[in-house]
């Protein structure tokens, strides 16, 4: 089971970022845990500068700005 972590304070692009992932494990057909994170220490914890921030596995693989579906789909591919 794949663990994806979605950073941010609940902003609009942290909201578009949460259902990209989701959107991308549902087409994969992913067996994952998507845990929306808004605690600023939390996020500081993973090293994110600029939210929104994905985090798969506990590797830090996106920060600022709204991904591209195809990188999340690619990262959440590697990962699975």
């Amino acid at each position: 089971m794949t663990d994806i972590k979605v950073l941010g304070p609940g902003c609009k692009r942290c909201q578009a970022t949460e259902t990209i992932v989701k959107d991308a494990a549902a087409q994969l057909g992913l067996a994952a845990t998507i845990e929306k994170v808004t605690d600023y220490a939390e996020i500081a914890r993973y090293g994110a500068a600029a939210t929104p921030a994905i985090v798969i596995d506990g590797k830090l693989v996106h920060a600022g700005g709204l991904p591209k579906e195809e990188d999340v789909r690619r990262w959440l591919q590697q990962a699975g």
